[in-house]
């Protein structure tokens, strides 16, 4: 699949688990645990695949000060999982902050679709984004079967990556 496409997929993704987590309620304590739990890993995922694969292979001229722009909205989206995971399921302060969290992540995903991957799309042949997929796809899976990704976003909220 090719990069921009698998990016795109993950936001659609993500997306989903924001509906699941507003549809579940306030009584289904369960389901909403879950929810913020693969959310959490989803977009740890995501950031990773971006920051690892995705940014670095596309960073020239055309696209720097765009990935620098991603880089911090990362940062902040990292800030408020590691905060949501500090929460309890049951915690008063959860829906706004899971509000911010959508917010943030909205706003990272219209600025991605709308401005960066055009210009990636652009920059490289269909063939050098399927090659960049794979190895995105790959770094994906290899993350997932890992497991607890969340954890590992708890830890590098103190400045953006380095691409």
């Amino acid at each position: 699949m090719e990069a921009t496409k698998l990016l795109m997929r993950q936001h659609r993704e993500i997306d989903r688990l924001f509906e699941r987590f507003e549809a579940a309620g306030d009584d289904a304590s369960e389901t909403r645990e879950q929810v913020r739990q693969k959310l959490s890993d989803a977009l740890a995922v995501h950031a990773a695949v971006e920051e690892k694969i995705f940014y670095p292979a596309t960073k020239d001229a055309r696209t720097e000060d765009l990935l620098h722009e991603a880089l911090e909205e990362h940062l902040a989206v990292k800030r408020i999982v590691a905060d949501l995971l500090q929460l309890g399921v049951d915690d008063a302060q959860l829906d706004s902050r899971m509000k911010v969290l959508k917010d943030r992540v909205q706003q990272h995903v219209r600025d991605e679709e709308k401005e960066l991957l055009p210009v990636v799309r652009k920059m490289f042949e269909r063939d050098e984004l399927e090659q960049l997929g794979e190895e995105m796809e790959n770094l994906a899976n290899e993350l997932l079967q890992q497991g607890d990704l969340r954890q590992q976003v708890t830890g590098p909220t103190d400045e953006p990556a380095h691409i």
